[in-house]
Order: C-alpha cells, then sequence, then structure tokens
C-alpha cells in the first residue's frame, strides 16, 4: 500500500501564486518585506525556490494587469529556464474606478465593455504563455435593495461569460470562482457554488467551478461541495487558503487541517486526484506577517500531508462499515488515516526524489532570502494591486 500512495503523492502538483510572493495582507495594512521582487521575472525566481524545495509546485499563476509584462512568450521561457512553468492566468475587474458599480455587470454598457475586453485580452495572454486555464473572479453585486435589477445582472453576466467561453481556443477552459460577499454586502452576482454552476452547465464542458476555501459561510459542509461538482464533472480546481471568519486568505490548513484532510479524501474518492483528473490545485493566499517563499513551502507541505492521510484511508473498510451501519467504525476508519503522522513516509520520498527531506530547513539554509534581500535593493516592490 505503501508503495501506491507514493506513486501517487509523486504525481501531485500545486500551484503557486504570483501575487504571494509580492506585498500582501490585510484590507487595513501591507506590512513591506526586504527582498520582495520587483517584477513578474523575480516572481517566477522566488515560485522556482518552492518547486526546488519541494518538488511539487511546478507552474505559477498569474495575475493580470499586476504581472503585465511587454513579451509574454519570454516570460513563459523565462519561467521554463528556471524549471517552471506559467499556470492559470487570473484577470482583474475589481480595481479601476470604473468598476464600483461593477463591472460585467454594470449597468453601463460602456464600462462592460471595458470589463469583457479585459477578460478576452486575458484568453490572448493565455495563447502567449501556453497557460490553459482562465479564472474569472467578479466583485460585482449592490449593497442596497433597490439599487439594480437582480435578474438583469444575472443576464448581463450571462452575455459576458458566452463571449470569453466563445473565445476559448483548444484544450483552453475557464473557471468561475464565487464569493459569499464583499465588497457587494447586499446581494453578490456570483455568492455560491450554486451560481457559478448554473452558469457554467448553461455553456458547456469548458466552463467548471472554482472552490476557493475561504469564500464560504462559517460552518459550511464544504466537501459537501467538492462531492458534488466532481459527481457532475464540474469541478474545476481550488483555490486553497484558511480563513478563521470569512476569506482571510492565511494559509491552507493553518485553520482547520481536519477539513482540509475531508476535501482532500473526497477529491481522492471522486476522481479528482491525479494528472489526467483536470482539477486544478492552486494557492491564494496573502501572507503579511510572514515570510512569502517560506510561507508557500509550508502550504505546499500542509496540501501534500492532507493528501497523503487521504490516500491512507481503507476505503475497503469504510465502504464494510458504511454498509452495515457502522457509524462509529466509520467515523473511526477516517480518524485513524487522519490521526497518522505521514511526515515520515513524505521526508522518505523527497529522499528518494533527490530533495532535501525536511523542505523548510533546507530552504532556511539555502541563504537564498538573504541572498535576494541583498540584490532587490532600489526599484518599486511588486506589491498587491501592483
Amino acid at each position: 500500500m505503501t508503495t501506491d500512495i507514493k506513486a501517487a503523492l509523486r504525481a501531485q502538483a500545486i500551484e503557486t501564486p504570483s501575487w504571494a510572493y509580492g506585498n500582501s495582507g490585510t484590507r487595513f495594512k501591507v506590512f513591506a518585506q526586504p527582498g520582495v521582487p520587483r517584477d513578474p521575472f523575480e516572481k517566477l525566481a522566488d515560485a522556482a525556490q518552492v518547486h526546488a524545495f519541494t518538488g511539487i509546485a511546478p507552474s505559477v499563476a498569474l495575475h493580470i494587469p499586476w504581472d503585465r509584462v511587454d513579451d509574454y512568450a519570454a516570460l513563459s521561457a523565462h519561467a521554463a529556464g528556471l524549471g517552471v512553468r506559467i499556470g492559470a492566468i487570473n484577470s482583474n475587474v475589481f480595481q479601476d474606478d470604473d468598476y464600483r458599480l461593477g463591472s460585467v455587470t454594470n449597468p453601463d454598457p460602456r464600462i462592460r465593455r471595458k470589463a469583457t475586453d479585459h477578460l478576452l485580452a486575458c484568453v490572448d495572454i493565455m495563447d502567449a504563455t501556453g497557460s490553459d486555464t482562465l479564472k474569472l473572479w467578479f466583485s460585482d453585486g449592490i449593497n442596497y435593495p433597490g439599487q439594480d435589477d437582480l435578474r438583469a445582472r444575472q443576464d448581463r453576466l450571462a452575455e459576458a461569460l458566452s463571449e470569453v467561453y466563445d473565445r476559448l481556443g483548444e484544450g483552453q477552459r475557464f473557471l468561475l470562482e464565487y464569493k459569499l460577499f464583499e465588497p457587494a454586502f447586499y446581494a453578490t452576482d456570483v455568492p455560491d457554488w450554486g451560481t457559478a454552476y448554473a452558469h457554467c452547465v448553461r455553456l458547456g464542458e469548458k466552463a467548471q467551478v472554482v472552490v476557493d476555501t475561504g469564500h464560504h459561510a462559517p460552518g459550511t459542509n464544504i466537501e459537501f461541495i467538492v462531492a458534488f461538482l466532481l459527481r457532475e464533472g464540474r469541478l474545476g480546481g481550488f483555490d486553497f487558503n484558511s480563513r478563521f471568519y470569512a476569506d482571510d486568505d492565511l494559509m491552507v490548513g493553518s485553520a482547520d487541517p481536519f477539513q482540509l484532510f475531508r476535501i482532500m479524501f473526497e477529491v481522492v474518492r471522486g476522481g479528482g486526484y491525479g494528472p489526467d483528473s483536470g482539477v486544478a490545485f492552486m494557492l491564494d493566499q496573502c501572507h503579511n506577517v510572514e515570510p512569502k517563499i517560506a510561507g508557500q513551502i509550508r502550504s505546499v507541505m500542509n496540501v501534500q500531508e492532507a493528501t497523503a492521510k487521504a490516500l491512507l484511508v481503507d476505503t475497503g473498510a469504510l465502504a464494510a462499515a458504511q454498509a452495515a451501519g457502522d457509524v462509529l467504525g466509520a467515523n473511526a476508519v477516517l480518524m485513524d488515516a487522519y490521526d497518522t503522522d505521514v511526515r515520515p513516509l513524505l521526508a522518505e520520498l523527497r529522499a528518494e526524489a533527490g530533495l532535501e527531506p525536511d523542505p523548510m530547513a533546507a530552504y532556511a539554509r539555502s541563504g537564498y532570502f538573504e541572498k535576494v534581500c541583498a540584490e532587490r535593493v532600489g526599484g518599486t516592490q511588486a506589491g498587491w494591486g501592483a
């Protein structure tokens, strides 16, 4: 069994976000840190360190316009030279002043056109970088009853999504993200998985739902959503993070590691794990007080540990207990896997791959952080929104 688990873990791939390496944080204060990248090329260099020490973070998500460059083919080639590749392209239609009342659902057709054109331009960037995934998140919504027509906004959303869908090329897709609230507090235009799912089903197979683990009301059973979307063939990927209240964007597995295990168990059970599943595992986090590269390494390790535990579940014993109505026995099967210390197994797996058994310690010894702190003096640091 250990051999099978190791084989499955060797195939794991977790995408890190370019914005996690820049200065980012809360809505109240972003604390600048030394050694932060000054451009997308330096972000890729930092991401390559995460992959070098973990062995399972081979791709980097970009955010447009935060990662805008003149030559995207050159950026993609630079990534390849570092041993990583460009992953999902994330659009941004929430920071311009024009989007105060929404982007693709804005009542002003001029602003809707501007927003949709940006989404189409992101598909152009996919073509140039070799990315196969466009990630869409909209802050659109309203703050007061009567501010706008709820149904009309859904019509506008559907129209924009349809235009983007039609622009996708062979082997390309988009993932539609949902968020419970903020900055639209009365009604958000894509507030939940059901809304995202309905729009995707209407469009076709190239439209799938992305589950951000922080975008739910407290107490939400996220693993049920995962199981349902997998069953319907509409789970496109994850934005992994943790939150104590709502969308804190803390390190994945830090607030509720048991929830992360439960999610990964449903992924494994539902056929969503592995290179051929089509499910993308991406981090979406803001490292405000913790070191950025080290924070990403720890996050990748957290997902890896949860996955290893999920793979340890004795599915035969679990099915037998469930069929027999053995409530405590079935729960015990899950808990036995969760309570297993998988760190020795993962250390052994890394050693077999020629990596240091402890990625955090190896990175600390590497001197990379001290090196970039000395080299990246001057210029403008990359930050949230830049």
